[in-house]
């Protein structure tokens, strides 16, 4: 069945972000199939936002990362099409009507994402430019950031979606990796456009210990991204400068009394270590 708003759900994954949600869903097309996955026990945000949009299905659990809570809300959208976005990202009114037009004349992608409006941020990587006919209204892509991905779930019937592995960042990476591999495409269409706003999926409130977590996950990641596509060794020398460099600059910032940035190059050294040592991602911001 062809891509159409009957046949698509959006899966939004969320963390403290009741400050930006709404925007985001009122952007969205006012029948859209919604499936809301707060990783939090929070109680009073499912009920504001199921009192608020009667239509959407919230379920709130343990935080159990980006990619895992996508698989839970791919898992239960009963849809062909699942559209993985981020709360802090909202939609130009012609946006999924391009994407819809657009998929029925070239369906055959595994990952189909819009383009982001901030030119000097582009929300994918080609790593052959040759490969790319940079003057059709849509490219050819090796990988495409994860707040704004649509999935045909057709290309995936071993239902291999996001590498539960990865707590935060580059799960969208590796699965678009995985599917190039394939011999899929992933597509950006280039006439399609979405704002995001980024790093504000949650509340300020939490800022610090958000950044805490953002930099022990992302050292984690980096790692374990290369040595599952490229192996151990590789994986060493693709992380030395960043481990070399979060010891000097503890020590740096040790030195000056500067606790936060002693505390952002703590966590980066850490995440690295552990990966390195084969540990999982278990660190967990801290409220």
């Amino acid at each position: 069945m062809a891509l159409n708003l009957n046949n698509l759900t959006f899966i939004i994954v969320t963390f403290k972000s009741g400050h930006v949600i709404h925007e985001c869903i009122n952007s969205l097309p006012i029948t859209s199939k919604i499936i809301v996955i707060e990783n939090s026990l929070d109680e009073k945000f499912k009920n504001e936002l199921e009192k608020r949009y009667p239509k959407i299905k919230v379920i709130i659990q343990e935080n159990v990362g980006m990619g895992a809570a996508n698989n839970k809300g791919i898992a239960l959208c009963e849809t062909d099409y699942a559209f993985v976005i981020n709360p802090d990202v909202k939609f130009e009114k012609d946006t999924i009507n391009r994407l819809i037009e657009f998929s029925i004349i070239k369906n055959n992608y595994a990952v189909l994402a819009p383009i982001s409006d901030d030119n000097n941020n582009p929300n994918y990587i080609i790593k052959n430019k040759s490969l790319s006919n940079f003057e059709l209204d849509y490219l050819n892509v090796d990988s495409v950031d994860g707040f704004a991905m649509l999935i045909n779930k057709k290309k995936f019937k071993d239902n291999n979606y996001f590498d539960e592995n990865f707590f935060l960042y580059l799960e969208n990476e590796d699965l678009c990796f995985r599917k190039k591999k394939e011999g899929e495409n992933i597509y950006v269409l280039k006439t399609a456009k979405i704002n995001h706003l980024g790093g504000k999926s949650s509340s300020t409130v939490y800022s610090k210990e958000i950044e805490y977590s953002r930099n022990w996950h992302w050292m984690w990641s980096k790692f374990y991204f290369n040595k599952k596509h490229y192996g151990y060794f590789y994986s060493l020398t693709k992380v030395f400068l960043n481990l070399t460099s979060a010891k000097i600059k503890f020590f740096y910032y040790f030195l000056t009394f500067n606790s936060y940035k002693k505390k952002i190059y703590q966590m980066r050294y850490l995440g690295l270590i552990n990966s390195i040592l084969g540990k999982k991602s278990w660190y967990r911001p801290k409220f």
